[in-house]
């Protein structure tokens, strides 16, 4: 089955399929393996050989989204003197204009349609490393276990490539690396080299020994050598092999260097968006087994702990998504005594924790449980406005009897008796206003002979009576907070 463009779809695997050539992978001659390590000719012989068929139109899409592949591309535009030629060779490869494409040591072979149908042969050359080269990259690879890894998940992280240049081996191409050949006759990188340079950069993306075999190795032979040396070095080990137990051994350095970093950042594609919060925080893990717990260990307990840590984390991850987070004040250290408060309330935690909470807290269940109400309603000023009676100077408490005045229009203020210095009770009622040291106002029920927390904080002494009125039990806070 043909395309447009006249090339072959039969061979649809997308890794390409790999075909010898004479006697097999032929070892190139590597020559004077000099200082650079890359003694072998631009196209040495035909080695072992992949061909990929022809790809679908690029359409909407960048041609690279790996890091490599990227670096690939920068290479063939920092070479071009053409821009132009290459734009048009770009949208050559975007429109699906280059056929199979066959990858052996030392250059890569294209059919290119023109737009008027025309085909041309191209190629590109890449230099093979040598002997010398591929046995430092291989005793670099097989000292980092990490970088196998990474090879064997098609992936080419950016300390690999730095390693190897360290050993002397040049694995992504530079500046003048990629030289084109062409049936049209241009003598510079033409829009047909330049469709199959684009077209080689998504190969890139799905398979980083695409370029290995470029260079030189082959994925099966590069693999097996490895094989044989990590086997080797293993043996040595055992024999207490002398380079790798010296006390002077090198220590292996983990993490990418900063100057790498640095370096690859204008080929690294840029971060993905962050993955949205979840709604809800996570579910803790359950401690309920057959297997009786160590001396002095609470499941339950830990439960809570757990549970309060997903919570917290939850919470943390919502704050730091806020738009102007990083202008935000740290917030306030709870003491003890608060942070039980905070954990019976976000827990929910069963009667025998929440007693234990009670108890380290200083306070009995009951008065815990007024307390975890206020938390809920304002976190630690609502606390304070619990557990404190503040007297306030006379020049605040002349303004609060006057907001009080104000409040209500002429004749429907209901009437308030002070109940302190700065608490008054609504006559007949079993409700309450409280003034915090803020100016605000907060409302306050009675229940079972205690004052308990009723609603939220107002400016509006009004305000915050009516919503205490409104809200009853059916504000959702009754009776909340832990089963203690």
């Amino acid at each position: 089955m043909n395309d447009d463009y006249g090339y072959d779809y039969r061979d649809e695997s997308p890794y390409g399929r790999e075909s010898e050539y004479g006697a097999g992978d032929v070892e190139v001659s590597d020559g004077d393996d000099g200082a650079d390590g890359a003694g072998a000719s631009r196209d040495g012989g035909r080695g072992p050989e992949r061909t990929f068929a022809a790809l679908p139109p690029a359409q909407g899409r960048g041609f690279a989204t790996s890091w490599w592949g990227r670096a690939w591309l920068q290479a063939l535009e920092d070479t071009a003197l053409d821009g132009q030629q290459l734009k048009q060779g770009r949208q050559l490869a975007r429109k699906g204009g280059v056929g199979a494409v066959s990858v052996r040591p030392g250059r890569i072979t294209a059919m290119v349609r023109d737009r008027d149908g025309t085909a041309y042969r191209s190629d590109v050359l890449l230099q093979q490393l040598g002997a010398g080269a591929w046995d430092r990259f291989l005793d670099m690879a097989v000292d980092r276990a990490g970088h196998i890894a990474a090879l064997l998940d098609r992936e080419m992280p950016p300390h690999l490539v730095e390693d190897a240049a360290g050993a002397g081996v040049e694995l992504l191409p530079g500046i003048g690396d990629l030289e084109p050949e062409c049936t049209c006759g241009a003598w510079d990188h033409c829009p047909h080299s330049g469709a199959l340079c684009y077209q080689v950069a998504r190969l890139l993306d799905e398979d980083p020994f695409v370029l290995l075999l470029m260079r030189g190795r082959d994925e099966r032979r590069l693999l097996d050598e490895l094989q044989v040396r990590s086997a080797a070095r293993a043996i040595r080990r055992g024999d207490g092999g002398a380079a790798e137990t010296t006390d002077d051994a090198e220590p292996e350095v983990r993490g990418v260097p900063a100057g790498e970093a640095f370096g690859a950042a204008g080929i690294l594609p840029p971060l993905p968006a962050p993955p949205p919060a979840p709604d809800t925080p996570g579910l803790g893990p359950s401690l309920d087994t057959e297997t009786p717990p160590a001396p002095g260990i609470d499941p339950a307990a830990l439960e809570v702990l757990a549970a309060d840590s997903a919570v917290r984390a939850h919470r943390m991850l919502l704050d730091a998504l806020t738009p102007g987070h990083e202008e935000q004040p740290f917030p306030v250290e709870l003491t003890p005594r608060q942070d039980a408060v905070r954990l019976a309330a976000d827990t929910r935690p069963d009667a025998r924790v929440g007693a234990r909470l009670a108890a380290g807290s200083g306070r009995t269940p009951a008065d815990l449980d007024a307390a975890v109400r206020a938390w809920r309603y304002g976190g630690v000023p609502a606390l304070a406005v619990l557990d404190e009676e503040w007297v306030p100077d006379p020049e605040d408490l002349g303004r609060a009897r006057v907001r009080l005045d104000e409040a209500w229009e002429a004749g429907e203020r209901p009437a308030l008796r002070a109940s302190g210095r700065a608490r008054w009770t609504v006559a007949g009622a079993d409700l309450q206003l409280r003034l915090d040291r803020d100016g605000r106002w907060w409302p306050y029920r009675k229940e079972r002979g205690r004052w308990v927390p009723a609603g939220p904080a107002d400016d509006d002494p009004a305000g915050a009576l009516a919503g205490a009125e409104e809200g009853g039990a059916a504000d959702g806070m009754s009776g909340a907070g832990p089963a203690i």
